[in-house]
């Protein structure tokens, strides 16, 4: 059997938090305003591989007006999800995402944060693709107050 799971996550932008995708610190002066650290991209992962698991979504995994997951590392969140998708007998066959950021680039940072989501589900390298697109200086997106994520991923039992 296979699955299709699509994810998807969108936080605004702030100063005086990090910018983390996929795992990875990124440089930059604002980052995600979220519950947990705000990883949009690894949320979107999270959400894509529960979706063609039919195990669930994110939010129900880890409710944010729990406490207890205020501030939370989305590596946790996911490793915690994988387990459960693992124990179920499923296999990830590969994992193709999309970040919309106007700033910073993330080419210079996109081997670094495939190779972190590879190790997190325990995958090859090749099974996991990230790519950058802009807003084109249109919407929150493109006036840099948004950072967003979109996730696909093919499971097999």
């Amino acid at each position: 059997m296979i699955r299709v799971g699509l994810g998807y996550d969108l936080h605004r932008l702030v100063l005086g938090r990090k910018l983390v995708l996929g795992g990875v610190e990124i440089p930059f002066e604002k980052g995600e305003d979220g519950h947990s650290d705000g990883d949009v991209l690894l949320h979107a992962v999270t959400d894509a591989i529960l979706g063609a698991s039919g195990l669930g979504d994110i939010g129900s995994y880890f409710p944010p007006e729990e406490a207890k997951w205020k501030d939370a590392d989305s590596k946790f969140l996911l490793k915690t999800v994988m387990n459960d998708v693992y124990n179920a007998g499923w296999k990830i066959e590969n994992i193709d995402c999309v970040i919309k950021l106007e700033k910073p680039k993330f080419i210079p940072f996109r081997n670094d944060v495939i190779k972190s989501i590879a190790k997190i589900l325990e995958v090859e390298d090749n099974q996991v693709f990230v790519k950058a697109k802009t807003g084109e200086k249109l919407g929150d997106i493109g006036n840099g107050n948004a950072i967003e994520a979109y996730c696909t991923c093919l499971l097999s039992k």
